[in-house]
């Protein structure tokens, strides 16, 4: 079962909102993509409940907050209570990844994010799939950057030809995906060096949270765990480098190259 998530937290910056209660009720109705909605706290009146209804529908992300933080938001001064920050982008699913594979008459290779925070670094990931040869590039519904102006500008237009897929739960899109074929690797500095692992096939690439990386859960979906080898004075690198560096390792492969 689908549920809402409800908590005070703050929305990223750059974002198109709607707000009042019916053009938010019928963002939903025509299907944009509604990343957050934020709702006053105790309201019950009969038109926000329909609201809800719809969000718990699509998996949105419910906030409810004070009319104060509400007021805050306001870009019309008539939220009516409610506000919903919709995608500037189109989300794919993860048949389309699959077919982008298929037409290209390639095995897949499809880049995951275990819950990337920082729109710049899902920006810079996005950039290096495309400069990869990833087919696509799969994030998570809770606790992710969404597909902003702020992503778009990161990943140097690269947004507009890499397929990107929201999932609830990416260990069972890592569940689906095996199902079709995919074995999967995860970034973890306790892993394999990577240049002692086999990285060819259809394969799916997971890389974590800026702060702990992949969690556990996600970490027992994956068949295998590499590390990227470091010789410095500090401990790790920035999630969208190593993402990169694997990456390239996994094109190194696919081409044969020593």
């Amino acid at each position: 079962m689908k549920k809402n998530r409800s908590n005070s937290g703050i929305e990223p910056e750059n974002m198109n909102r709607i707000e009042g209660r019916n053009p938010v009720l019928e963002a939903f109705r025509a299907g944009k993509t509604v990343d957050k909605l934020f709702v006053l706290d105790g309201c019950t009146d009969g038109a926000v409940l329909s609201i809800l209804r719809e969000a718990k529908k699509h998996d949105t992300i419910v906030n409810k907050v004070s009319k104060d933080r509400l007021d805050q938001m306001s870009q019309t001064g008539v939220h009516q209570g409610v506000i919903a920050q919709v995608s500037d982008y189109k989300y794919a699913e993860l048949d389309d990844i699959l077919e982008n594979a298929r037409k290209k008459g390639e095995e897949p290779f499809i880049i995951l994010l275990d819950q990337i925070e920082d729109p710049h670094n899902l920006g810079a990931i996005i950039r290096t799939a495309n400069l990869a040869g990833a087919h696509g590039v799969v994030i998570t519904k809770h606790r992710s950057a969404p597909l902003t102006g702020v992503v778009a500008k990161a990943s140097a237009g690269a947004i507009n030809y890499v397929p990107v897929a929201k999932v609830p739960n990416l260990g069972a899109a890592i569940e689906e995906l095996k199902r079709e074929g995919l074995w999967f690797v995860c970034a973890d500095m306790d892993g394999t060096v990577m240049y002692d692992m086999d990285l060819k096939g259809p394969i799916g690439l997971v890389v974590g949270n800026e702060g702990s990386g992949v969690s556990r859960l996600v970490k027992e979906k994956c068949d295998l765990v590499a590390s990227i080898p470091m010789k410095g004075d500090i401990d790790s690198l920035n999630v969208s480098v190593a993402a990169g560096v694997l990456s390239y390792e996994i094109v190194r492969q696919r081409l044969g190259v020593n």
